[in-house]
């Protein structure tokens, strides 16, 4: 992970409100995030390939579902990502409470 590739992912609102989701769960798929952020698939996909392109996250095909979650990342990352999901993210809490709408997850997904 090269920190100009961190900073660059951390620059984006949209990513910063991904980011602290995965944080917060351990895996998310792409269906629920548009959900929480309330967002178009094509844009979360098209952030998400930039994130994973940043070696932030990683990603699972399960049937149609693409599903990501935190790679395995530097201990140095931890300090500047934490915050997150603590308060550096105004949008948070009201994301959490739109992505327990689609707590079922996949299932949910499918309608």
């Amino acid at each position: 992970m090269e920190a100009q590739a961190l900073f660059d992912t951390l620059a984006d609102p949209t990513r910063r409100r991904i980011l602290a989701l995965l944080l917060a769960r351990d895996e998310l798929c792409v269906c629920e995030l548009t959900t929480a952020l309330e967002e178009i698939q094509p844009k979360i996909s098209r952030h998400l390939g930039v994130m994973k392109g940043a070696g932030l996250v990683t990603s699972r095909r399960e049937g149609t579902w693409m599903h990501y979650r935190m790679a395995k990342l530097p201990s140095w990352t931890a300090a500047l990502l934490g915050p997150l999901a603590t308060g550096a993210v105004p949008e948070f809490k009201a994301d959490m409470k739109r992505l327990k709408i689609v707590s079922g997850r996949t299932e949910r997904c499918a309608d």
